[in-house]
């Protein structure tokens, strides 16, 4: 009996699939994979890249907050010194302003004080102006002595003071040469006088200092006047007055020149110099 034929099951009827495509599905594969690997990388070097660049800002900005501008951190230690020198700022602040207005009441007060004494001296000046012309059309008055005082200074100076009086008949001014000269018993000595010349038509102060020469105790000052060819001579007796309290240390610390007028004109008979204890 003959026995059927056997037929090819459907299995082995597909056909086998090329090495080609068996390559190319393989090539595939590894393309996408590596670009899903390349996509991983670059994701996370961007999550990287941003985290440390805020990391790094945020550093930079908590560094530069902390940051004054004496350069100083602020810390929980120093807070309440810069507090406190935070007051003392506000302090010193306060008492400037206090200071400014002071000064600036002090300044108007002075003001006023000024203007009060140009409008005197203007006065004085008026008054002076009348009584010289009043005395010119009498015809003048002579040369007078109406103040004279020698004071002593450190390092054996001596300030001399002398108001002079004289009213010219044409109410000019004149020409003023005084010669101061220090006399003892056999002597004397010519004191230089600095300006050697002044102006008078009214009252003229002289003043000045000069240096007493060493081993020199005078007894007389002789003070000479002269106006042209009028002239006036007086002597004075070197008197020892009281002590002196208040004087300088030396030359230098000594203030200029009085330029007040001889306070006390009766004593004008006799020069007083003081000695310092």
């Amino acid at each position: 009996m003959d026995l059927p034929e056997d037929k090819p099951t459907s299995s082995s009827a597909l056909p086998k699939e090329s090495p080609n495509f068996i390559k190319d599905s393989t090539l595939r594969g590894v393309l996408t994979a590596f670009g899903v690997g390349i996509l991983i990388v670059a994701t996370i070097a961007l999550l990287f890249g941003q985290q440390i660049g805020y990391k790094r800002g945020i550093s930079y900005a908590a560094e530069q907050a902390k940051r004054i501008a004496d350069g100083e951190e602020i810390s929980a230690s120093n807070v309440k010194a810069l507090r406190a020198r935070s007051d003392t700022l506000q302090s010193q602040l306060t008492t400037a302003q206090q200071e400014r207005d002071i000064s600036l009441a002090n300044l108007a007060d002075l003001r006023d004080k000024v203007q009060a004494l140009q409008v005197e001296n203007l006065q004085a000046q008026q008054e002076e102006q009348f009584f010289t012309e009043a005395l010119a059309k009498k015809g003048g008055t002579p040369l007078q002595i109406i103040g004279a005082k020698i004071a002593p200074l450190p390092e054996n100076a001596y300030e001399y003071r002398f108001d002079i009086g004289r009213v010219d008949a044409g109410n000019q001014q004149r020409v003023l040469v005084p010669k101061l000269t220090l006399l003892d018993d056999v002597n004397m000595v010519e004191v230089p006088l600095e300006p050697n010349s002044y102006k008078i038509n009214g009252i003229a102060r002289i003043r000045g200092r000069f240096i007493m020469p060493k081993d020199f105790a005078p007894k007389q000052v002789k003070l000479e006047l002269a106006v042209g060819n009028d002239k006036l001579e007086h002597i004075y007796d070197w008197q020892l007055g009281q002590p002196v309290d208040n004087m300088p240390y030396s030359l230098e610390e000594a203030p200029e020149a009085d330029k007040r007028p001889v306070s006390n004109p009766d004593k004008a008979a006799s020069t007083t110099a003081s000695t310092a204890k």
